[in-house]
């Protein structure tokens, strides 16, 4: 696993606050110690072995933002290849009760509405999923 011919399992969540009428929804920046620095997200990351990509995606979340989040529905998945790799990224719809977060890996978080997110400032291996959550797709 790992090379340009067998994809890399990622899981991505775009986060929702409960009971926010604006249905924002949480982007993070890649630090600059990072592939993509600079770039906005989705965060999430890879999916272990030993995990279903719902284990992954909580697991993850919790590392890299110190939130609990409750998986909902697949959004969808998109192949990207990189020059040294091919990810396989899935997208879940996810919630949490909380707005304070804590970045571990990231340099910078913000929540914005579906119709504010940028195509062009996200990683490229989230931009197919922008049409989807502003409703072109």
């Amino acid at each position: 696993m790992g090379d340009k011919n067998s994809p890399v399992l990622v899981v991505a969540a775009v986060i929702r606050q409960e009971g926010d009428p604006d249905k924002r929804i949480l982007l993070v920046r890649r630090g600059p110690d990072q592939s993509g620095a600079g770039f906005w997200e989705f965060p999430g990351g890879k999916v272990e072995p030993s995990e279903s990509p719902e284990q992954a995606l909580r697991r993850e979340i919790e590392e890299e933002l110190g939130i609990l989040i409750k998986v909902g529905d697949f959004i969808g998945e998109e192949d990207f290849t990189y020059p040294t790799k091919t990810i396989r990224l899935r997208v879940y719809e996810t919630l949490t009760d909380t707005s304070h977060i804590t970045l571990t890996e990231h340099d910078a978080s913000k929540w914005v509405r579906a119709e504010e997110i940028k195509r062009d400032e996200l990683s490229a291996a989230d931009r197919p999923f922008v049409d989807i959550l502003q409703g072109k797709r």
